[in-house]
């Protein structure tokens, strides 16, 4: 049984509490997710928090013939004082800002408040790490060092204060890591501040880069996988940016100077990294953290901490605070709303501007006279406020590629050769929970430099092919939509373009469109698209049916049959019509096709239970090599010396993956 399970139990909110122990019937699963080539993992973030089997919980029993010990006594003083600070200062209008700064609990912050962040780049604001720690360590530093001045030096040396103001910044920073749930970042934000103690403790007589580099390999010794974490990077990244610049210039940087060059500093240090992750850096987000961190820092983490111990001490002191914590955070709040608005673009750029923005920081740290530095420093904000003129180009594709996305119940499916793309679906969507072009979609083109979609196909409009469009348009032009149902499609694509599915062949680089629709139905599975892909160079064919049933499938054979025109392929890829269901993939469809490999789009042991056994068996009865993106993650295959070359994705992927014995390993397709 593993150590740390992730479960599920439906219906039920917080009836039982952390803290209590409980024996539970459950079913369990090995850990899985989509696998694609860029975009969200959960099973690298299953992986990453311990978790070693997913499951949901049928029964529930107390079991109070086994102790509490000390992880679940913590849990359980933590869900205490998560309450407390409910009690004390739920009545705050920005208590979710009051909860996620004060211990580090983010459930209360809802989505509105999650849309303002991300689009500021403040999230790093709300989640407790080294800029918090940072300031608990400064203030106990201080007040510490002010009380031990006060004793007689023949008492206490200045060595023995320093060594006292340390393990009281030490404890302090402790306590409220502890307070803050004992998270990663917090972890590792106590490892630096240890590091950082250390250095004033020596009077600063150990280079800070070796301290620098003995707190990284302390991080790396306690906790081997934090690499894995992009706020690994994105720390230290940060931390070693600000040593760089200021590391020789501390007694000559004024307060608001040194404030605007450390902003400007980490703006630009981790910017490259931000887009190595594939995120973009919103400009909005240097305007915001040029004042929410000096006013987080320097008002609302003091007056958070002052009100939050003299509530634990004195009765009543919560409800004189509430005015300040709403005054000081409603203030910060404004700011980022209002920068929020402003809709700042994103800054994103490619391997050039990448080069280029590295080679401009080394020469603003290299300048030898101060006015030089300043003007490389204004050259660079200007170079990122007025960017050159956006392209839409998209990166070119020497050899035809066609990639079935893993996007789990569901379909998408990405074509492109040369700098053309087609995009046939866009996978599935539960609104405000899950989105494949979001998850999915939108990484891996960014990945890949796809910044335009010359044809969008939407094979139906069911929410497992046709999820989020609007949100697909909104961040990658699209040129026109060819839709199995248009006028469903119509309204979710606003302004665009969209197309009735018909009979046409076109043209996509090298390679030959086919678009059908059966003539019977107008709405619904039978509605599908057919799109058919043809190589002549190679001979490779791909067939995508949508959801058609087997009337429609009927149709379309004795359609093909009537054609002269169509060559036999050499090597045919079929995606299974409806995800294997047994409503499709008629003994005669199958018969006739003969595919040479058979991909199903089905969702890890999901409740429709596709593909069904006897449509593999139909398939295996052809010699049809069967895929299952559930087992396979994404399937690229690429054309290459005329011959058609595929890739599974699970076989490039990392050992907790696709090693032997997991989910991936032990997936079979019925």
């Amino acid at each position: 049984m593993p150590d740390l399970l992730r479960l599920s139990w439906y219906g039920h909110g917080m009836e039982r509490l952390p803290g209590q122990r409980l024996r539970l019937e459950v079913v369990l699963k090995r850990p899985h997710g989509s696998l694609n080539p860029a975009g969200f993992r959960y099973e690298d973030w299953l992986f990453r928090k311990g978790y070693r089997a997913t499951g949901s919980i049928r029964s529930v029993e107390v079991d109070r013939d086994v102790g509490c010990f000390v992880h679940c006594q913590y849990r359980k003083l933590h869900r205490l004082l998560h309450q407390w600070t409910i009690e004390q200062f739920g009545g705050a209008r920005h208590f979710p800002l009051v909860s996620s700064l004060l211990i580090g609990h983010r459930g209360h912050m809802e989505q509105k408040h999650w849309d303002v962040l991300k689009a500021t780049g403040t999230i790093h604001l709300v989640a407790i790490s080294g800029l918090h720690l940072g300031l608990i360590a400064l203030g106990a530093g201080f007040l510490c060092r002010r009380l031990l001045l006060t004793v007689p030096a023949q008492i206490v040396s200045d060595s023995s204060r320093r060594w006292f103001a340390f393990l009281a910044v030490i404890l302090c920073c402790l306590v409220y890591a502890l307070a803050a749930g004992f998270t990663v970042p917090t972890q590792r934000a106590l490892v630096m501040v240890v590091a950082g103690g250390w250095l004033v403790l020596m009077s600063r007589q150990a280079p800070v880069w070796n301290v620098f580099l003995a707190a990284l390999a302390a991080v790396l010794v306690l906790d081997p996988f934090a690499p894995l974490d992009q706020g690994f990077w994105l720390s230290f990244a940060a931390v070693a940016t600000l040593i760089t610049v200021f590391s020789s210039r501390l007694a000559g940087t004024g307060w608001l100077r040194g404030l605007v060059l450390a902003q400007l500093a980490v703006f630009g240090g981790l910017w490259p990294i931000l887009e190595i992750l594939g995120q973009g850096q919103p400009l909005a987000g240097l305007l915001a953290n040029l004042v929410a961190i000096p006013w987080v820092s320097l008002v609302v983490m003091p007056v958070l901490v002052a009100g939050g111990l003299l509530a634990a001490v004195v009765p009543g002191a919560a409800q004189l605070f509430l005015p300040i914590f709403d005054l000081t955070l409603g203030v910060l709040w404004q700011w980022l709303m209002w920068l929020a608005q402003w809709q700042a673009p994103d800054i994103r750029a490619g391997v050039p501007e990448l080069f280029g923005w590295a080679l401009l920081s080394v020469a603003v740290l290299c300048m030898p006279f101060a006015m030089f530095r300043l003007v490389a420093v204004l050259s660079a904000v200007l170079w990122l406020v007025y960017p050159a003129p956006s392209s839409e180009r998209n990166s070119y594709a020497a050899e035809p590629v066609v990639r079935v996305w893993d996007v789990g119940q569901g379909l998408s499916v990405l074509v492109r050769h040369g700098r053309e793309v087609l995009v046939y679906d866009t996978g599935p969507a539960v609104p405000d929970v899950f989105s494949a072009v979001e998850s999915t979609l939108l990484p891996n083109m960014a990945a890949e430099g796809i910044k335009r979609i010359d044809t969008l196909v939407i094979s139906h409009a069911d929410s497992d092919h046709a999820g989020s469009i609007s949100e697909l348009s909104r961040n990658v032009s699209v040129g026109r939509v060819i839709a199995g149902e248009p006028a469903a499609v119509r309204q979710q694509v606003g302004e665009l373009p969209v197309q009735a599915c018909k009979q046409a062949e076109e043209r996509l680089g090298g390679l030959v469109l086919e678009f059908w629709q059966g003539e019977g139905a107008q709405e619904g599975n039978d509605a599908s698209c057919v799109l058919r892909i043809y190589h002549p160079d190679s001979g490779a064919e791909w067939l995508l049916p949508g959801d058609i049933t087997e009337p429609v499938e009927a149709e379309y054979l004795a359609y093909m049959a009537g054609r002269e025109d169509v060559q036999v392929p050499s090597t045919r890829v079929l995606v299974a019509p409806h995800h294997g269901s047994q409503t499709s993939s008629s003994e005669s469809w199958v018969r006739v096709l003969r595919p040479d490999r058979v991909i199903y789009t089905a969702g890890y042991r999901h409740r429709y239970g596709h593909p069904h056994p006897t449509v593999t068996a139909r398939y295996a009865g052809v010699g049809a090599v069967p895929l299952n993106t559930a087992c396979s993650g994404s399937v690229e295959m690429t054309v290459v010396d005329k011959k058609l070359v595929l890739k599974e994705m699970r076989h490039g992927s990392s050992f907790w993956i696709g090693g032997s014995g997991l989910a991936r390993d032990q997936c079979k397709i019925p």
